[in-house]
């Protein structure tokens, strides 16, 4: 019998628990042995709960507990889960993870430490909730180059860029239906500035890159600047507007990756997924571009992938499960040198002059008039700085295009 400690009883650790139980006949089954969740770690009490009796408040009850093998930190955050996930494997039991902020931060030394201890540090569900991405990286396409990868991998950002699209409402007030309907936090800055984004695309990018990626280096941009008028030129040219993490593999072994909303042709397979839903692109040198699209968040999901973890530690006891992510920094391109094409909008009473700086495309969506929108030609993201500054006021919001 496996038996497995839950650290966390919020909303994916009563998952974690749900589904183990629930579909324990199909857990174990694919484990090859029991599995029974024999300790719940959180701070309250759960009076009423099934399994209530399970609860504990001290974590040395499960450190010090030679039949525990499997340790699930869902707890998040990266103070007490980086001192009990490192305590953990210190004792050689393996642990497995849906938190994406202490994946991104401390990945590379917790999973040396389980590789020293003999056990295992996985965290399917740190990226794309229950969408399996980590282990066709890990396994499944080890024997590719990844060259890049491409995603929306935030279901809060979707959810509100999708209403704003289809409602025509403005920023504000989906975020408040979002928060109402639970898709949103009371504070939503992570999502809605980008950061939960970019912790993912640092996990995936480094995956990529077999090299730490700092998430604190990844430019970031949210949806916070987003307006109605954006959507309509995009429905006008046949586009979506998308938050998209992007990580990319340079010929000089550099690592170009960004999150930024960006327009998206209707025929691109992202502009099609809407809601709380996520896909992420992985491109190898050799099988090309496969898909991954899903769930990427809540409560079952992302608890369905975190027990996925957990089985594959059942199924590789006394041996650690490896991963390509080394200590060492990978190199970050700036992204002053990329090149996009953009969409400008300004005021229509800048027509000429925006002519003269962007000598693109003038684009004009049905019933604005006061102001046009322009698709530039493809520059450099520096050039293109320098250009937009030249409009001051007149200069209404700019977007990249995919």
């Amino acid at each position: 019998m496996i038996k497995v400690a839950v650290l966390g009883y919020g909303t994916v650790g009563s998952g974690v628990v749900e589904v183990i139980e629930r579909n324990n006949d199909q857990v174990s089954g694919s484990a090859g042995e029991e599995l029974h969740v024999k300790y719940i770690l959180d701070l309250r009490d759960f009076p009423g709960d099934p399994y209530e009796d399970r609860v504990v408040h001290d974590i040395n009850l499960i450190l010090e507990d030679p039949e525990i093998s499997v340790v699930c930190e869902v707890m998040g955050g990266t103070g007490a889960a980086y001192q009990f996930t490192k305590q953990a494997l210190e004792k050689g039991k393996s642990v497995c993870t849906s938190n994406k902020e202490l994946v991104a931060k401390h990945g590379p030394e917790l999973l040396s430490l389980a590789k020293e201890q003999g056990c295992s540090y996985l965290f399917e569900a740190s990226v794309g909730g229950g969408i399996p991405v980590i282990r066709p990286i890990n396994s499944s396409l080890t024997a590719e180059k990844i060259l890049a990868v491409l995603g929306i991998v935030n279901g809060t950002t979707n959810y509100i860029l999708t209403k704003m699209s289809s409602e025509g409402a403005a920023f504000e007030d989906v975020l408040k239906q979002a928060q109402e309907m639970g898709y949103a936090e009371r504070n939503p800055e992570a999502d809605v500035e980008g950061y939960d984004a970019c912790r993912k695309l640092a996990i995936l990018s480094s995956l990529m890159a077999g090299k730490n990626v700092d998430s604190e280096k990844i430019y970031t941009e949210g949806i916070t600047k987003i307006t109605t008028a954006d959507f309509e030129y995009a429905k006008a040219a046949g586009m979506a507007i998308k938050l998209l993490a992007l990580g990319r593999m340079l010929e000089d072994g550099r690592v170009l990756a960004m999150v930024s909303p960006f327009f998206v042709s209707n025929t691109h397979p992202l502009a099609m997924v809407n809601d709380v839903f996520n896909a992420v692109f992985i491109s190898g040198n050799m099988l090309g571009d496969s898909m991954y699209y899903g769930r990427g968040a809540g409560k079952l999901p992302t608890a369905s992938a975190v027990v996925s973890d957990v089985i594959e530690c059942a199924r590789n006891q006394g041996r650690t499960i490896s991963c390509r992510w080394e200590a060492g920094s990978a190199e970050l391109a700036d992204i002053a040198e990329t090149e996009y094409s953009y969409f400008v909008r300004v005021k229509a009473s800048a027509r000429a002059e925006a002519e003269a700086v962007f000598p693109g495309k003038v684009f004009e969506a049905p019933g604005r008039e006061d102001d046009l929108g322009i698709f530039t030609d493809v520059m450099k993201e520096k050039t293109f700085r320098e250009k937009y500054a030249t409009l001051g006021d007149k200069a209404l919001g700019r977007i990249r295009l995919l």
